[in-house]
């Protein structure tokens, strides 16, 4: 037992990461459904790369109805209104849809899922980009009455913040509703004008543009983001007369399945649920290879990569079809179905434009399966077809890497499974599996262990390797997460069949793994939870290295295994303590390193990275009038912050390129700066566990994981944050101005990392017998 108990953490990602959650919403009824149909149809084609949850609110719709709508939308959300709620509002005849329609969206008030809403009402069509909606984050925005002045908004197209999904505001509406001191008609929201009196954000016509305005048959402008039909007479009614122009835009998106299917896969940017939703069945329907590539390659990206494989291989692909065959072979070889991987993309290597892609993963898998001079054959392929193909490039340096050699006695060796990363790989994972070792001993060579990389299938004979060490230690880079270097065997990093796991006859020390999937990302859940469950059986030790993660593993064992998962900070956190002969810094330089992550960017930023780019120029500013702001790269895609920075904002940071450097070299960096403020996890761990004081930029569950239990969330704050810039500058501020009482809290945060470090080092001691 440890002496270390924080409160039990939220899990919730979207609470931690803080990242919005945004919502469509409309009232639909069954006579107005196709205008609500077409709608949909057209947020597709119009905004392909968008995909929110669109909130359906109804009082009654067939369920044939509902299965038109889910049709063409994955993610529709179905709330039933009570009619009778607004009984004592309705003045008139409460059957009228525009009556009920204005009543019924005020339920839009209701909602509390979600930080923004956007509602659309069934008689529009989307035209153009709506991103500059989707990014909106102040207040509650609509368009101006273009007829009756700028004092009221028009109907239809609102942009809710949280703020106003409010038990208050909806206090609000309801006592204006029953006081009557309201006007109600066709042109007016009426009880919501009645409430904001005018105060609200003004949007651009463009974004409602109503159909009145094309009186006479005049053309839609081209801007017009969304064009909306008020007025009685509704296209799917046969229209009126005097706006043909402007109906024709509508019929362009009344269309059936099989033309919107197309349609939506001929565009662009695609985003991954739309596209498996339209494209699965046009695939199932057509045979269609191409469009089975873009679905395949989608639920690849997406982790996915069992149905990659059951899409693309329903398919016939011609021989000549080299694109399909390579994605074919990418996905077979995500689930450890090599031969046949191998198969599909041999057939990719004839087509130029595939070849270098093909021969790369051709020879991923032969060192995968241990076969260094196979993966140097095929990895000099890819750079015969394209010398400057990065990934033939990274496996030619793996296949053609000289092994260290064993200095040491077996029996004396510890097995070490880890992610042992590349020269110029990211600089936090090249740390790792040294920083590991150090929390067993100082010596980290291969005098004292025996390196086992994690990517590498554990055959039987790395089986019978590790079984001849006095142990077998699993630890040192993002292992519990699904989509780094995937496999059909166990679905994480560790490519372990199960049978070879169980013949494991040495005791196994899992040490300070992370839970390290981001808000938005899953495991393939059947394979990942036996593996994970079969692990914690054997293990004589099983060490987390957060709170978070803890609670996220034990969530997915049986009772009976949930005290088996304990608290092992990451050996990073109290690297002071580790590194032989380590001295703190005498003298600091006067700086403020900054990280910004961007693997996985939408997954980290939404729709928000023009947000946050702003708010860190804001801060980088602020900050860089007290002390020189230089932009830290943990990895080559890191530069992008110092490069977008210049190109948007005018802000010049010089870079450093910490995927070149040592060990000594990342933890001598770090130490003799003042502050770091980072979003990779170990832009955190490492300089915290050096002594430096940290802001971490929290895009990620685990970010906020570590701040809970050293008991600072204070010292993160969340790329969504609405006023970013200013929270971080008086953060860093408050920071460098009592900078040595920081550095002593960072020690006394430390300290307590250290002991339960120490009381498992004792535990682990006791289980190896010396």
């Amino acid at each position: 037992m440890t002496t270390f108990t924080p409160v039990a953490p939220e899990t919730s990602a979207h609470l931690l990461t803080g990242r919005r959650r945004i919502a469509f919403a409309s009232f639909v009824d069954e006579n107005y459904l196709p205008g609500f149909l077409v709608l949909l149809r057209s947020l597709a084609l119009s905004n392909p790369g968008v995909c929110e949850d669109f909130v359906v609110l109804h009082d009654d719709l067939k369920p044939s109805s509902v299965a038109r709508i889910r049709a063409l939308h994955p993610r529709i959300v179905l709330r039933r209104v009570d009619a009778g709620h607004y009984d004592s509002y309705v003045k008139g005849d409460q059957d009228n849809y525009l009556v009920r329609k204005a009543y019924f969206i005020l339920d839009i008030f209701k909602l509390r899922d979600y930080d923004t809403v956007i509602t659309l009402d069934t008689d529009m069509v989307v035209l153009g980009d709506l991103g500059e909606l989707l990014q909106l984050r102040e207040g509650l925005a609509a368009v101006p009455q273009f007829f009756y002045g700028q004092h009221k908004l028009n109907s239809g197209l609102l942009v809710i913040q949280r703020e106003y999904l409010s038990d208050a505001f909806c206090a609000k509406i309801d006592q204006i509703g029953r006081s009557g001191s309201y006007e109600l008609d066709k042109h007016d929201q009426g009880i919501l004008n009645a409430v904001l009196d005018g105060d609200f954000v003004r949007l651009d016509a463009r974004y409602n543009f109503v159909k009145r305005r094309l009186s006479g048959d005049l053309p839609v402008p081209d801007d017009t983001a969304i064009l909306h039909f008020t007025g009685r007479h509704k296209p799917w009614q046969g229209g009126e007369a005097g706006y043909a122009q402007a109906e024709d835009r509508w019929r362009e998106f009344e269309l059936g399945d099989a033309e919107f299917h197309a349609a939506y896969l001929s565009k662009g940017n695609l985003h991954h649920d739309l596209l498996v939703h339209y494209g699965t069945p046009h695939v199932r329907r057509t045979g269609d290879v191409e469009a089975a590539r873009k679905v395949a390659a989608s639920h690849i990206a997406a982790g996915e990569y069992q149905d990659a494989v059951d899409l693309l291989g329903s398919v016939r692909i011609p021989l000549d079809e080299a694109w399909p065959h390579e994605v074919l072979g990418h996905a077979l070889m995500s689930v450890s179905r090599h031969e046949e991987a191998k198969t599909q993309l041999l057939l990719a290597t004839a087509a130029p434009n595939r070849a270098a892609t093909a021969y790369a993963r051709l020879a991923q898998m032969a060192w995968v399966h241990g076969d260094n001079a196979e993966a140097l054959k095929y990895a000099t392929a890819g750079l015969t077809v394209d010398p400057t193909h990065r990934s033939s490039r990274l496996w030619a340096q793996r296949a053609a890497a000289v092994p260290s050699q064993e200095q040491g006695a077996a029996e004396d060796q510890l097995a070490h499974v880890a992610f042992y990363m590349d020269r110029q790989g990211n600089a936090g994972d090249k740390l790792l599996p040294e920083t590991v070792r150090l929390a067993f001993g100082p010596d980290t060579t291969s005098r004292r262990w025996h390196s086992v990389h994690a990517h590498r299938l554990f055959d039987p004979a790395a089986l019978e390797r590790v079984n001849a060490r006095r142990g077998l230690v699993i630890g040192g880079g993002g292992l519990f997460i699904p989509d780094t270097m995937p496999n059909g065997n166990s679905a994480w990093q560790w490519n372990v069949p199960d049978e070879h796991l169980r013949a494991v006859d040495v005791p196994i020390m899992v040490f300070a793994v992370g839970f390290n999937a981001f808000d938005g990302q899953s495991y393939r859940a059947r394979r990942f939870n036996e593996s994970l469950r079969l692990l914690v059986e054997k293990a004589a030790f099983f060490g987390l290295r957060n709170h978070g993660s803890i609670a996220k593993v034990r969530s997915l064992l049986p009772p009976e295994l949930h005290d088996k998962a304990v608290f092992q900070p990451c050996p990073t956190t109290v690297m002071r303590q580790l590194v032989p002969g380590w001295s703190d810094p005498l003298h600091r330089e006067d700086t403020v390193l900054l990280n910004a992550a961007y693997d996985r960017a939408g997954l980290r930023f939404g729709h928000d990275y023009g947000h946050f780019l702003a708010e860190m120029a804001k801060a980088v500013r602020a900050i860089g009038a007290h002390t020189e702001v230089r932009c830290v790269a943990h990895s080559l895609d890191d530069e992008r912050i110092a490069f977008d920075l210049r190109r948007e904002h005018g802000i010049s940071l010089p870079v450093i390129p910490m995927y070149d450097f040592s060990n000594d070299e990342i933890r001598a960096t770090y130490a003799r700066t003042r502050l770091v403020i980072g979003m990779r996890g170990h832009a955190g761990m490492i300089p915290f566990g050096v002594g430096t004081p940290i802001v971490s930029l929290i895009s990620h569950p685990k970010m906020a994981y570590f701040l809970s239990d050293i008991e600072r969330p204070e010292w993160g704050v969340s790329v969504h944050e609405k006023n970013l810039g200013a929270v971080l500058t008086e953060r860093a501020l408050h920071i460098l101005d009592h900078h040595s009482r920081t550095v002593a809290d960072v020690h006394d945060r430390q300290e307590l990392l250290w002991k339960v470090t120490q009381e498992n080092a004792a535990r682990i001691r006791t289980i190896l017998g010396r």
